[in-house]
């Protein structure tokens, strides 16, 4: 069973740092892209990172661009976010999802490109 767990979500200050892992089982993990996205209450789904095969293509939305990072260990099948310089405002489910295939560009942004997504792991921001 293809499965995707995110973890490290939590309760924080403003200007603290969290760093965010999601672990892919049941499939090769070195031939999938992934993303991740967040909610906040009483908004929509948006796109916050994504991250190529082997890193070598990322891509940021531009509220979270220079603050956080996305990167990968493929051996560990795992996808990691590091989120610094937190602020009240990234407040949310933080959701991390897979699409197997070549490299979509901007597409990547999209949440209809990507076939399996995590439970999701929240996280809170303090003022």
């Amino acid at each position: 069973q293809v499965q995707l767990v995110e973890s490290g979500g939590g309760l924080v200050q403003a200007g603290d740092s969290l760093t965010l892992s999601c672990v892919l089982s049941g499939r090769t993990f070195n031939d999938v892209i992934t993303g991740w996205f967040r909610q906040a209450p009483g908004k929509e789904r948006e796109f916050v990172a994504a991250i190529s095969r082997f890193g070598r293509n990322i891509l940021y939305s531009d509220s979270v661009k220079g603050r956080f990072t996305i990167s990968r260990d493929n051996a560990k099948n795992t996808v990691f976010l590091q989120m610094t310089s937190l602020k009240p405002e990234d407040t949310a489910i933080y959701y991390c999802a897979f699409r197997p295939g070549i490299w979509m560009g901007s597409r990547q942004t999209e949440e209809r490109v990507y076939d399996v997504w995590g439970q999701g792991t929240r996280v809170t921001v303090s003022s």
